[in-house]
C-alpha cells in the first residue's frame, strides 16, 4: 500500500481489462490498499474469477485458484457497495495470506521428514516466509495455493499416505501446469521401493514369472498415478476445446463494448463469437496451453536468448547460481548415490545410520526435481520468472540456504552437533552465550548481528530480503519483475 501510494504506476504493455461503471469510495479504498496485489498476471486471475474463460489467452492459467476465488466470493456476504473486482481482490489477499502460512507449515513438516534435522527444517520454513518470490505469494497469483498443495503432497508421501498425497498432487496440477512434473515423486518412490526389495529379497522372489508379474503391477500402478495427477490438466484442455473449438454458443453473458474493443485492438479471441477456429483445434491432441505459450508469449527452447534480454538473465542470476550450487554440492557429496539414482541399498542405510540433512540420501529426488525445473526454466521459459517458478515448487530453494547457514555461520552453532563435519573452528559465540535478549528465531538473530555474520550469510539474507523488498516496490507499480 505504501509503495503503491508513493510511486506512480508504470504504463506497462500488459493485460489490463477495462473496468466499466463508477467506483464508490469503498472500491477506491480497496484499490488504494490492495491494488498493488492486482498487477501483471493477477489481472488475468481476477478477470477469470469475475468473467470466466472468456478470452482464449486466459486458458494459460489453470482454473483452481480463480474458481476458488469465484466460489468463495459467491458464498460470503459482501457489502452491496463493493464491485466484483474489489471483492475478489480483497478475498485474494486474505486467502493467499492463509495459503502461504499453510505452505510454510507444510514445508516445515516436509523438512523434518526428509532432512531429519529440526533446526534446519525450521530455518528453511522461516526463509520461505521471506521468500524472494514473496510478492507473488501475497498477490492474486496461484503461487501460494500451489506451494501449499505441492509441499503438502510431498510431506504426505514421505509419511506414507499415498492416496492423500496423490489427491494433493492432482489438485496442484489444477493450480499450475508444472504440477504435472510432480508425478515423478510417486514414480520414484514406488520404483525405489521395488528396487530395494529386489536387493534384499530371496532368490525365489527373483524368478522370472514372479518378477514379470511385479513389473507389470508396477507399470499399471505408475500409469494410474500419472492419469490421476494429470486428470485436472487434461479436463481443462477439453473444456477449452469445447469452449473455443466447438460450435459458437455465445459467451453466456453480456460483454461490455470496451472489453470487445480491447479484444479487437489486441487480437484476443473471444469465446463463442464465431470466426475461424484457432489453429490448435486441428491438432491431433489439441492442447491450448502450449499454443498460448508459443503464440502469445513466444515461449520455447532458446527463444529468450537475445541480447536485449540480458537484464532479465541478470535478474534470474541469483536463483540460477543457488540452484546450480545446490545440485553440485549434492552430487559432489554423494557421487555414487547419484550415479545409482539412489536405488542401491547401502550398508549405512541397513544399519539405520544414513546421513541426514540436505546432503542425505532422502533429498536426492528433490534435488533432481529442482535441477530439472531450473534447466527447463532457464532454456525454455521467460528466464526472469525462475525465482517464483522455483520458489513455489521446490523445497530445495529453502533447504540449501538453510544448510549453508548452519554449515558456515558460527552464530548458529549452538551445540557440538551443530558444528560442520569439516572440523572448522568455532569462530564466534554460540547463541546460548549471547544473553537473555537473543531471539529464538535464527533469521532475526542473524539480522540483529549483521556486522558480525559471515559474507556468505549476508549474501543469502541479502538475496532473500532484497528480492522480497524489490518485488513489493516494482511489482505493485506495474514495473518489470520476476
Amino acid at each position: 500500500a505504501v509503495f503503491n501510494l508513493l510511486i506512480p504506476d508504470h504504463a506497462a504493455d500488459a493485460f489490463s481489462p477495462p473496468r466499466p461503471g463508477p467506483r464508490g469510495r469503498w472500491d477506491a479504498l480497496v484499490e488504494r490498499l490492495l491494488g498493488g496485489l492486482g498487477r501483471w498476471d493477477a489481472e488475468h486471475f481476477l478477470f477469470i474469477a469475475e468473467r470466466g474463460y472468456l478470452l482464449e489467452h486466459s486458458c494459460a492459467f489453470q482454473p483452481l485458484f480463480p474458481l476458488s476465488l469465484r466460489a468463495l466470493a459467491a458464498l460470503l456476504p459482501w457489502p452491496a457497495a463493493l464491485q466484483p473486482r474489489s471483492r475478489l481482490l480483497l478475498l485474494a489477499a486474505l486467502l493467499n495470506a492463509l495459503l502461504s502460512a499453510g505452505a510454510a507449515a507444510a514445508l516445515l513438516g516436509l523438512g523434518r521428514a526428509v532432512l531429519r534435522r529440526g533446526r534446519q527444517a525450521f530455518l528453511a520454513a522461516l526463509l520461505f516466509s521471506l521468500s524472494p518470490a514473496g510478492v507473488f505469494m501475497a498477490a492474486a497469483y496461484s503461487e501460494s495455493m500451489f506451494a501449499l498443495l505441492a509441499f503438502g503432497a510431498m510431506w504426505q508421501l514421505e509419511q506414507g499416505h499415498s492416496w492423500l498425497s496423490g489427491l494433493l498432487f492432482s489438485l496442484a496440477s489444477g493450480a499450475r501446469a508444472n504440477g504435472l512434473v510432480n508425478a515423478g515423486f510417486f514414480l520414484y518412490s514406488r520404483g525405489k521401493r521395488f528396487a530395494l526389495q529386489l536387493q534384499v529379497g530371496s532368490a525365489a522372489r527373483r524368478k522370472l514369472p514372479l518378477l514379470l508379474k511385479q513389473v507389470l503391477s508396477l507399470a499399471s500402478w505408475a500409469a494410474l498415478v500419472c492419469v490421476g495427477i494429470s486428470l485436472p490438466f487434461a479436463l481443462f484442455q477439453y473444456y477449452a476445446y469445447v469452449r473455443f473449438c466447438g460450435p459458437g454458443t455465445g459467451p453466456g453473458q453480456a460483454i461490455p463494448e470496451p472489453l470487445l474493443q480491447l479484444a479487437r485492438d489486441k487480437g484476443y479471441r473471444v469465446a463463442g463469437m464465431g470466426g475461424d477456429k484457432p489453429p490448435w483445434c486441428s491438432q491431433r491432441f489439441p492442447v491450448v496451453y502450449s499454443y498460448i505459450q508459443d503464440t502469445y508469449w513466444n515461449v520455447g527452447f532458446l527463444r529468450y536468448f537475445e541480447l536485449r534480454q540480458i537484464p532479465n538473465f541478470l535478474l534470474a542470476l541469483p536463483v540460477t547460481l543457488l540452484g546450480s550450487w545446490a545440485a553440485w554440492t549434492y552430487v559432489s557429496t554423494n557421487p555414487r548415490h547419484c550415479l545409482t539414482l539412489g536405488l542401491e541399498r547401502r550398508k549405512s542405510e541397513e544399519r539405520g545410520k544414513a546421513r541426514d540433512g540436505f546432503c542425505g540420501p532422502a533429498a536426492f529426488v528433490y534435488v533432481v526435481h529442482s535441477t530439472a525445473l531450473l534447466a527447463f526454466g532457464f532454456f525454455c521459459m521467460h528466464v526472469q520468472v525462475l525465482t517464483r517458478f522455483l520458489g513455489c515448487s521446490s523445497p530445495v530453494l529453502y533447504w540449501f540456504p538453510a544448510h549453508l547457514l548452519q554449515e558456515y555461520e558460527p552464530l548458529l552453532w549452538s551445540t557440538e552437533t551443530d558444528r560442520p563435519t569439516s572440523g572448522k573452528p568455532l569462530l564466534g559465540k554460540s547463541p546460548s552465550s549471547c544473553g537473555k535478549g537473543t531471539s529464538d528465531n535464527p533469521v532475526v538473530r542473524l539480522l540483529l548481528n549483521w556486522r558480525s555474520i559471515t559474507p556468505l550469510s549476508k549474501s543469502i539474507l541479502g538475496f532473500f530480503l532484497g528480492y522480497w523488498l524489490l518485488g513489493l516496490i516494482l511489482h505493485c507499480n506495474f514495473l518489470p519483475w520476476t
